[in-house]
């Protein structure tokens, strides 16, 4: 059995219409948000054994943020690749992941991640978690999925079962979408 997470980063700043989309920070609620996930994913009780993450800014600031937060942070794998990819890039790069760790928590954008969870949950009817991802999967998200595998190379679709997903506003109703920040 593995455990994939997978966390979106939190809400990132528009004002610098200089900034390539690659190079842009957190907002102040992105920060906020970052760092009250980063108690969530702690106090939920998986221990990450590896984070894999795209090297945007808005990405290693939410890792940061989260990580100071909870006072946790495992080795982190930065890989370009995550970087606006699909789903199907995504799933080779945790089939390429050496060491064959027990849990990953896969750090990036949309909609690359919110495709990964279709892709690996069933759409049967039996997840109300899958359906509340089809709604939505916001920044700062963080959704929980186990795989019945022994090894990420087989790592197939619609072989995983989401069991958590929480979103920022399910924490804290000012980071919902009706604020501003």
């Amino acid at each position: 059995m593995k455990t994939l997470g997978i966390f979106r980063h939190a809400k990132s700043d528009w004002n610098d219409a200089r900034l390539r989309d690659f190079d842009r920070p957190l907002n102040t609620r992105g920060r906020t948000g970052a760092a009250l996930m980063g108690l969530h994913i702690r106090d939920h009780g998986v221990k990450w054994t590896r984070i894999v993450a795209s090297p945007a800014v808005r990405v290693t600031q939410t890792i940061d943020i989260a990580g100071e937060a909870a006072g946790v942070m495992p080795p982190v794998t930065w890989d370009r690749r995550i970087y606006l990819a699909n789903s199907a890039t995504l799933l080779d790069v945790l089939r390429e992941q050496d060491g064959d760790p027990r849990s990953i928590l896969l750090v990036g954008h949309n909609p690359g991640l919110e495709d990964l969870i279709f892709d690996l949950v069933p759409d049967d009817g039996t997840s109300p978690l899958r359906d509340a991802v089809e709604e939505k999967f916001p920044t700062a998200a963080y959704a929980v999925i186990e795989l019945p595998i022994d090894s990420w190379d087989d790592l197939a679709e619609a072989s995983g079962r989401l069991v958590h997903l929480i979103r920022p506003r399910d924490l804290d109703p000012a980071l919902g979408p009706e604020s501003i920040g």
